[in-house]
């Protein structure tokens, strides 16, 4: 098989979720640079890859694919490499059930009501900012009752679950809101300086 190529920024969140997913299966890709945020807008040959105009996109062999879920999901089924996925119906479930929920309450919240709002924003909306914590709070809490024993989210086994969290969770933690609210989730905190000791997590951060 040919080498996958990946669309997208080297800052955002769901880019790095997929090279994530990449690095721990061990699979050379391209990534091809594309700032949806710049001046002259979203070139039009990308909306072909992605109508939607956000990012990544993704290809394989003439194999296109959009969503970070689905992108994340074919990248563990057709390459070689560590399973991501649970083997048994209900782990899976737990899986899908914890990117979902990042999906719909957390990433909104941590990354553009608390992380975003901080870092760029002048002045920022420091109301927006004190429900975004309250929303990553909740988060927080669930992620917890949610987490299995063990070293990562589901147990002994590093899955997308993970992979899909951490990206979310490191640019939370650019603020100082988000770091002191992390320290109150001892569990949390501790799996994610297991998974920021994860050659994927070094090789896909930002390089400011």
């Amino acid at each position: 098989m040919g080498k996958p190529t990946l669309y997208g920024a080297d800052y955002s969140v769901y880019v790095r979720i997929a090279r994530m997913a990449l690095e721990e299966k061990g699979v050379g890709y391209e990534l091809v640079p594309l700032d949806i945020f710049a001046a002259e807008g979203v070139p039009a040959w990308y909306l072909e890859l992605h109508p939607f105009g956000l990012i990544p996109a993704f290809e394989h062999d003439g194999f296109r694919l959009f969503e970070t879920g689905a992108i994340a999901r074919y990248i563990d089924e057709a390459f070689d490499g560590p399973a991501l996925r649970p083997a048994d119906a209900r782990g899976r479930a737990r899986m899908g059930q914890i990117i979902g929920m990042l999906d719909a309450y957390g990433y909104r919240a941590m990354v553009w009501d608390v992380a975003v709002e901080r870092l760029e924003k002048t002045p920022p909306d420091e109301a927006l900012i004190a429900a975004g914590l309250r929303q990553a709070e909740t988060v927080l809490k669930v992620l917890t009752s949610l987490k299995a024993k063990g070293p990562w989210l589901l147990g002994d086994q590093l899955t997308l679950a993970d992979l899909h969290a951490a990206p979310i969770i490191a640019y939370f933690l650019k603020v100082a809101e988000g770091r002191d609210l992390l320290a109150r989730f001892v569990d949390i905190q501790e799996w994610y300086q297991r998974v920021v000791g994860r050659p994927s997590f070094a090789r896909t951060e930002k390089v400011s």
